[in-house]
C-alpha cells in the first residue's frame, strides 16, 4: 500500500450511528412540539411573556418534574428562549405558533398530530397495498370528500397554515403586475389569493374548488376583508373545463395530489382555459433531477402514498414534458424557499 493510500485510510473519518439515532428518534421532536402546540404554550408566552417551571406548573396543573422537561426540550428545538430563571417564545414561536397571527402555522401541526401521525403507522400496509390508509378509496371519492367534517376543517386549517406563508414567497419572486385575474384551482381555504390581492391590489381572483371548501374559503375571504377582490366558485376540475376569462392560473401542491393521467388531463384544461398570452404557475415540492431528493419533497410523495390513492411529488422534468405536451410554451423553474413548495414551474400560452 502506498503512503498515500495509507494516509487517506487513517485520516477517514470513522462511521457514526449517531445520523442513525436522530433518524430513529425523530419523533421525539415532533411530539414534544405537536404536545406544545396542543397546550397552547406559546400562545400563553405571546407578546415577552416569561414563565418559570413553577409558573408553567401551576398554570396547566402538572407537577414540577414533567412541566421542566417540557421547557427544556421546547428551548432545545428552538421554540423557546432561556431568560434568567425563566423561558419565553423565540422569534420562531413568536411569529408563527401564536394563536391569531396572520402566519399561524399550529393549524398544520395539529392536522399533523391528528391525522397523518396514526396514518403513518399504517405505512407498511399502504407500501404493500398501493393505496391510502388514512381513507377507504371504495366509500370515498377522494381524500377532499365531505365525509369527516371536523377532520376537514382540521386540514384545511393546516393548509391554510401552510399556504399563507408559501404565498407569501410566491409573491416575492414572481412578479404578477402585468396580470389581472388569477384562477386558483384546487384553491382549498384561499390563502394564495388573500396573500397575493392584498400584495398586488389591482389583481382580481377566483377560487375554484369542492363546494364544501369553498364555504370554507369563503369564510377566510371574508375575515381578509376581500370579498370584493376575490370570488368563489364550486366545481370539480376532473370533470373537465375549468372557469375562463383568466391570465394566470395557479396550482399549489395540486398536481401531487394525483396521478400522472389525472396530472395532464388537468393542465390541457389550464391551457384551454387561459386567455393567450396567459401564464400557468405551479408551486410544488419538486424533486431533483436524479430522483434522490431533497428529503422534503422525497418524503411528502411517501405522505402521498399514505394519503391518496395515486399521488406522488414529480420533478419540474417531468411537469415540464406535461406542460409542454398540453400545448404551452417557454417554461422555466423559479427557486422558491418556502415550507410548502421549493419552487415554482412557469408556462405560457401564446
Amino acid at each position: 500500500m502506498s503512503k498515500a493510500a495509507s494516509s487517506n485510510t487513517q485520516e477517514r473519518t470513522p462511521l457514526s450511528p449517531a445520523p442513525l439515532m436522530q433518524l430513529a428518534t425523530g419523533f421525539y421532536s415532533f411530539e414534544t412540539f405537536a404536545t406544545a402546540v396542543e397546550l397552547n404554550l406559546f400562545t400563553r408566552l405571546a407578546g415577552g411573556r416569561r414563565v418559570t417551571v413553577e409558573e408553567l406548573a401551576a398554570e396547566l396543573g402538572f407537577e414540577h418534574r414533567p412541566a421542566d422537561l417540557l421547557l427544556v426540550a421546547c428551548a432545545s428545538l428552538g421554540l423557546l428562549v432561556k431568560d434568567g430563571d425563566a423561558y419565553r417564545n423565540s422569534p420562531l414561536a413568536e411569529e408563527f405558533l401564536v394563536v391569531g397571527r396572520p402566519a399561524y402555522f399550529g393549524g398544520f401541526v395539529r392536522y399533523c398530530e391528528h391525522r397523518e401521525y396514526l396514518g403513518w403507522h399504517r405505512l407498511m400496509e399502504a407500501l404493500r397495498g398501493n393505496r391510502p390508509v388514512t381513507w377507504d378509496p371504495r366509500t370515498q371519492d377522494s381524500v377532499f370528500a365531505d365525509v369527516d367534517p371536523e377532520m376537514l376543517e382540521l386540514f384545511w386549517e393546516a393548509m391554510h397554515s401552510l399556504s399563507m406563508s408559501t404565498a407569501a414567497c410566491l409573491a416575492d419572486v414572481f412578479d404578477f403586475t402585468g396580470h389581472a385575474r388569477l384562477l386558483d384551482v384546487g384553491g382549498g381555504s384561499g390563502a394564495f389569493p388573500i396573500v397575493l390581492c392584498r400584495r398586488y391590489p389591482h389583481l382580481r381572483a377566483t377560487v375554484y374548488d369542492l363546494p364544501h371548501v369553498c364555504r370554507l374559503a369563503q369564510d377566510k375571504i371574508d375575515a381578509a376583508g376581500l370579498g370584493e377582490a376575490i370570488l368563489t366558485q364550486s366545481g370539480d376540475f376532473r370533470a373537465g373545463d375549468l372557469p375562463g376569462s383568466h391570465d394566470v392560473i395557479l396550482l399549489s401542491n395540486v398536481l401531487h395530489d394525483w396521478d400522472e393521467g389525472t396530472d395532464r388531463d388537468l393542465l390541457a384544461a389550464c391551457h384551454r382555459a387561459l386567455t393567450p398570452g396567459g401564464v400557468v404557475l405551479i408551486s410544488e415540492l419538486l424533486l431533483n433531477t436524479e430522483r434522490t431528493g431533497p428529503p422534503a419533497a422525497a418524503l411528502m410523495g411517501m405522505n402521498m402514498l399514505v394519503e391518496t390513492a395515486g399521488g406522488k411529488n414529480y420533478s419540474a422534468e417531468e411537469i415540464t414534458a406535461w406542460l409542454v405536451g398540453s400545448g404551452f410554451e417557454d417554461t422555466h423553474v423559479i427557486g422558491l424557499d418556502a415550507a410548502g413548495a421549493n419552487g415554482v414551474v412557469v408556462a405560457h400560452k401564446h
